[in-house]
């Protein structure tokens, strides 16, 4: 875990947002028609129409918190849905009440 890059992600308010939305998705995003639920995460598509960017930008965010580890992608298909990274959320947590 890198918190400098967690930190960097969290830094931008549509990244902050995306992480907030993915936090409960039943009461943030539309159901998915190809896949039953949200265990495999949101659709890119729901999450850039839920912020208004464009599908670059929001595919730059997304990579971004993939590589900070706060996201986890699964491709289904043609599609990609996102979750949030539990894991590394409450280790960064952990870490920022241990060291700071």
């Amino acid at each position: 875990m890198d918190i400098i890059k967690i930190n960097a992600s969290l830094a931008n308010a549509a990244r902050y947002d995306i992480l907030r939305w993915l936090k409960d998705p039943e009461n943030n995003f539309p159901p998915h028609k190809e896949v039953s639920g949200f265990g495999d995460g949101v659709c890119v598509s729901f999450i850039k129409d839920k912020s208004g960017l464009s599908q670059s930008t929001i595919s730059h965010y997304l990579n971004m918190m993939e590589n900070a580890q706060l996201v986890i992608a699964t491709r289904i298909g043609k599609w990609t849905y996102y979750k949030r990274n539990e894991a590394t959320l409450a280790a960064y947590f952990k870490a920022l009440q241990e060291e700071i």
